[in-house]
């Protein structure tokens, strides 16, 4: 692996830890606030193993090595960008809290850990709450804030990383509330505390006993703390300062550079010098839509493209952390992720998702998105009269009959274990076994088959009354190569089937109403899904001509599949 590339994947492994580990000190720091709602004796008791854990040696060196990486790995990321249009308004609103936490967490830590450290202070809750809920109310106003605002930084970016996961989706209400919740247990712990002291002051002795614990050094400690506070402001001015200074003569050096053209499916060309920006950060600067999930991380795959041109044999193989992901999605040669391309020559490329693909594309389904050929099986379905059913009924009762067939469709797909693909007028396409295999897919479909029939046996059952005529069904499946990726446009965007197999279930379907019978399969479906799969229905043996075969297809016919239930 190229040496960059080895600077980018220790770069974004540094710069994700140090971040956990930030966002886990601030975790257990609002738990021990939320202490406060019991007592303050609880906070204490808090206080005490926060402090083992964080004030220890390896505590301390692993706490504020984060805190000094971590801004300054961020700010790296900010600066190093060769512009900002297109960044996500979450992603603006977290560098914004970010660059709020140093200046308001500054003095709290002066006046705390490092008095503590310097002096030997006793820096209990007690007087945390006395010097902010009771001499200084407006700092510890600030101080309230300061929990909203690195709270919520850490709660972005622990998004941006937590959404890409497999289970994300489950955890998603739990992570939610828990993100809600702990910040205002935290305010809620730190005024009841701040309200016990103000009642301990008011018991004779208190005061005292306080102050002899608290092992207050003199004006010495505050003379430290307000020189020290001033070096803190003065070191965060002097970096950023810097920063800006580096980005400008950055600048400088890349227009020295030789310029180079990105060309686009639609016509549209970005120019701009060599190296300078990935392919993801250049569709940005001319308004080209182009996805990324994760932000331009690396992470999801989503702004894959397709490279050709001349430049596309110079660009750098991909590192570890790329190489992981396009093994993951099964990428073919040629295929590279766009936020981590930085072309030194002329290129075209061509995006291989949609701009406004989802998130849920980069697990799961995301190794079909591009475009997959898979030997599945097909099961299409349709209700038999229904149309001249529908003429003798209201608007209102004809749309309340479907929505409940579609329901009790689309619970006996999935509960066979297969995708529902789409509903089409009055009829259901499945698909079945894209994960697991086709053997598997065609057990699943008969299954799903016999779970549609005894849903609609149900379903005539409780609408007997409504009804003029019973429900009919008829079901074909087919198991066929076909092509399986996101297809669509927009928020239409959904796992899909095409090709030759999808053609043939359906036109087996269709073949149901010759045969007046419930279920038609072909005989590939038979032979994969076995003797046991079949065994619950009576079949007979057929052939049939279908549009567009030379060849008459051998097919297997079930008369009757409504009384059969299916096995739970």
């Amino acid at each position: 692996m190229a040496g960059g590339g080895r600077f980018e994947d220790i770069y974004s492994r540094t710069k994700l830890a140090s971040g956990l580990l930030l966002f886990s000190f601030l975790s257990t720091h609002l738990i021990n606030h939320a202490l406060g709602i019991v007592s303050l004796q609880a906070m204490e008791a808090g206080a005490a193993v926060f402090a083992f854990i964080w004030r220890s040696w390896p505590g301390s060196i692993l706490l504020y090595g984060a805190a000094l990486l971590h801004p300054l790995l961020a700010l790296y990321n900010w600066l190093r960008r060769g512009h900002y249009r297109g960044i996500p308004w979450q992603g603006w609103v977290q560098v914004s809290l970010g660059l709020l936490v140093p200046p308001l967490v500054v003095d709290h830590v002066i006046g705390t850990r490092a008095l503590n450290a310097a002096f030997d202070l006793n820096d209990s809750y007690a007087y945390v709450l006395m010097v902010l809920f009771v001499q200084e109310p407006l700092i510890g106003l600030r101080q309230n804030a300061l929990i909203l605002v690195a709270w919520g930084h850490g709660c972005i970016g622990v998004y941006y990383w937590l959404r890409l996961k497999p289970a994300f989706e489950r955890a998603w209400p739990f992570l939610y509330a828990i993100a809600l919740l702990l910040p205002m247990a935290a305010i809620l712990g730190f005024l009841s505390g701040g309200r016990s002291v103000m009642l301990l002051m008011q018991q004779p002795g208190w005061l005292d006993d306080f102050r002899a614990a608290l092992n207050w050094p003199g004006p010495i400690a505050q003379d430290f703390g307000y020189r020290a506070i001033e070096v803190g402001y003065g070191v965060m001015i002097l970096l950023l300062a810097s920063a800006l200074i580096g980005r400008g003569l950055s600048f400088l050096l890349q227009r020295r550079r030789g310029s180079i053209t990105i060309s686009y499916p639609d016509g549209r060309r970005f120019r701009g010098q060599a190296g300078a920006l990935s392919v993801l950060e250049a569709s940005r600067a001319i308004g080209y839509p182009h996805a990324s999930v994760c932000g331009g991380q690396g992470r999801c795959s989503t702004c894959r493209v397709r490279v050709s041109g001349l430049g596309a044999a110079l660009l750098p193989a991909p590192d570890t952390a790329e190489q992981k992901v396009l093994d993951r999605i099964a990428a073919p040669p040629g295929v590279r992720l766009a936020c981590q391309i930085r072309p030194e020559a002329d290129i075209a490329i061509m995006p291989l998702l949609p701009a406004g693909v989802p998130a849920k594309v980069v697990y799961g389904a995301a190794s079909h998105a591009q475009g997959a050929e898979r030997r599945i099986a097909i099961l299409f379905a349709d209700l038999r009269g229904f149309t001249k059913l529908s003429e003798s009924k209201l608007p209102y009762d004809v749309v309340f009959v479907l929505n409940q067939y579609f329901k009790a469709m689309g619970e006996a797909v999935e509960g066979a274990g297969g995708r529902l693909d789409k509903f089409i007028g009055d009829g259901v396409m499945a698909l079945f076994g894209i994960e697991e295999g086709p053997e598997e897919g065609c057990r699943r479909a008969l299954d799903a088959a016999q779970r549609m029939a005894a849903g609609l046996s149900r379903l005539n059952e409780a609408l007997k009354m409504d009804l003029d005529q019973m429900l009919r069904l008829g079901i074909g499946i087919h198991c066929g190569p076909a092509i399986v990726g996101e297809m669509g446009h927009g928020s239409a965007m959904h796992l899909t089937a095409v090709g030759d197999a999808v053609n043939t279930a359906s036109r087996l379907e269709s073949a149901t109403k010759d045969f007046g019978a419930e279920l038609v399969i072909s005989a590939e479906v038979a032979e994969r899904a076995g003797p046991d799969a079949l065994a619950a229905l009576a079949w007979q043996r057929e052939t049939v001509s279908l549009r567009g075969k030379s060849e008459p297809l051998a097919v297997l016919v079930a008369q009757k599949i409504a009384a059969v239930q299916p096995a739970e």
